[in-house]
């Protein structure tokens, strides 16, 4: 089995789950090759006009090169309106998704359009867009100079990829949200502003490194803030508010909420990929529950319906689920638990430490997510790019189907 790349280690993930050769090759060379288009919930409730009961207006928001929370960003700046999303999208990517509007309009615009992103009016909605409408997510993605083609030994193993986090959560190459997170969990409000400003891996571009080696002495911030290049955004806003003399929760405050949450959701991320690991390696099934489990009931292809714990008897069919660090986890008997209850010992975290009281908007409950991929609709052709196909539930990444068909030895140069 091919060895696992450091950078996928540093994200949590130490092994690969299926026995699969590899393609070889590499993804996003352009964004029309990186295609991805949300599916929704069924009770997402659209009415093509305007009425008394649906009067929140629904658009349809393609984008490329540009993820969605700049996209929204760049919507606001340039439209001056203000919307949600449900899921957010990569910027090496041609993606479709749904975009509300908070407030209710009679008669707004059929056609907007920003330097990257076209909206299109789809129709009304009773409420605001919320993330619960996200089914998941539909992917057709090319692979270019792959070694070979032939993936007719891979897609009989599919079930078996478990439902990592991908590199994207923790900042592909920086790899860096989890860390700031894990000291905003221990109240290490300082070392986690430092961490975000001047924290690099051999990954990190040349101009990042430079940048962040003088963020290591904060009597360069000054000097540094009118150096930065404009896609440091993130870098400019905490810098100014510390030459402003204000302190670290401040300077953490002064990230976009839809940001700073990642920050937290990317640390109880690589606890669940350790987790995860841990799992697989010890030879765990994912797909079959077990007694103790806590599992989702399918609630169609692609959507997870409720928690229960584990029937034998059940009607419906069950998928293993792993429950995430929180504030409100409690252990109980099931496999993943205490998997995850010893990686938190090791960190020196106790769960309780989710519930942030310096900086509430960054607390976590916890929640779940199911353990395996759950890869549906699986399709590829070989003539004259390697391009497959597929959907996955809300919150998993191609890029973790991905890993496993390329199995690359440099994931940042392969497109990861």
């Amino acid at each position: 089995m091919a060895s696992v790349p450091q950078i996928d280690s540093l994200a949590g993930i130490d092994c690969y789950c299926t026995s699969f050769a590899g393609t070889g090759g590499s993804i996003k060379h352009r964004s029309e090759g990186f295609m991805v288009s949300e599916l929704v919930d069924e009770s997402l409730d659209i009415s093509r006009s305007y009425d008394e009961s649906h009067r929140y207006p629904l658009y349809v928001l393609e984008k490329r090169d540009i993820d969605s929370n700049h996209a929204l960003f760049e919507i606001k700046r340039e439209l001056h309106i203000k919307f949600r999303v449900m899921g957010i999208k990569d910027a090496k990517a041609v993606a479709t998704q749904y975009a509300g509007m908070e407030r209710v309009i009679r008669n707004p615009p059929t056609e907007l359009t920003s330097r990257h992103t076209r909206l299109t009016l789809k129709g009304f909605t009773k409420h605001p867009l919320e993330k619960r409408f996200l089914a998941g997510n539909k992917f057709e993605i090319r692979i270019y100079n792959v070694r070979s083609s032939d993936l007719s030994s891979f897609v009989p193993q599919i079930s078996k990829v478990g439902n990592f986090y991908g590199l994207q959560r923790f900042g592909s190459e920086r790899l860096v949200t989890h860390l700031v997170g894990r000291e905003i969990v221990k109240r290490n409000f300082i070392q986690a502003v430092e961490l975000l400003l001047s924290y690099t891996t051999e990954f990190d571009s040349q101009m990042s490194r430079e940048i962040r080696n003088r963020c290591a002495d904060p009597r360069n911030y000054r000097q540094v803030l009118k150096m930065l290049p404009k896609g440091m955004d993130i870098e400019r806003q905490v810098l100014s508010t510390l030459v402003a003399g204000r302190n670290a929760i401040a300077a953490l405050r002064a990230v976009p909420i839809m940001i700073r949450r990642l920050f937290v959701q990317a640390y109880q991320a690589y606890i669940f990929n350790r987790c995860l690991s841990r799992a697989i390696r010890r030879g765990e099934d994912l797909l079959q529950p077990q007694a103790g489990d806590l599992c989702f009931e399918m609630g169609g292809l692609v959507t997870f319906g409720r928690i229960i714990k584990y029937n034998p008897d059940s009607k419906t069919k069950l998928v293993p689920a792993i429950r995430m660090a929180g504030y409100s986890f409690q252990p109980g008997k099931g496999r993943f638990e205490n998997i995850t209850r010893a990686i938190l010992q090791e960190e020196e975290v106790d769960p309780k430490e989710f519930y942030i009281k310096e900086m509430q908007e960054l607390s976590h409950q916890g929640g779940f997510r199911q353990a395996p991929l759950w890869c549906t609709d699986f399709w590829y052709e070989r003539d004259p790019l390697l391009m497959v196909s597929f959907k996955l539930p809300k919150g998993s990444y191609a890029t973790t189907l991905l890993r496993e068909i390329i199995k690359p030895d440099d994931p940042i140069r392969s497109g990861f």
